[in-house]
């Protein structure tokens, strides 16, 4: 059964898993549960037609986040650097990961 588009992401899903070809990233949300599931599941909506794979994990201890450098909640950080701060719209969501993918092919 194939899994819906837009859902939250559990730790350790792979988004577009079956797609070995694209290369494959490491999502951490650092945040309150409620923040990091819509966050998860915006982000889910946001580059599902991307060609990318995003792996994800979750860091809700609130000491953890601020030695990290978190100031908003959520915060996603990308390949171990921050990437994206707050409950941003899905279009930002979107151009923030082609702009990723344009400077990673160049």
């Amino acid at each position: 059964m194939q899994q819906q588009a837009c859902h939250e992401m559990k730790a350790g899903e792979v988004l577009n898993a079956a797609h070995t070809e694209f290369p494959l990233h490491h999502a951490v949300l650092y945040g309150s549960k409620l923040e990091c599931a819509k966050f998860s599941k915006r982000l889910s909506c946001a580059i599902k037609h991307l060609p990318i794979r995003v792996s994800f994990s979750y860091n809700y201890d609130t000491l953890e986040a601020i030695e990290a450098g978190v100031r908003k909640d959520p915060t996603l950080f990308l390949d171990g650097v921050l990437f994206l701060e707050g409950l941003v719209q899905a279009e930002a969501i979107t151009e923030a990961f082609k702009q990723l993918l344009q400077t990673t092919q160049e």
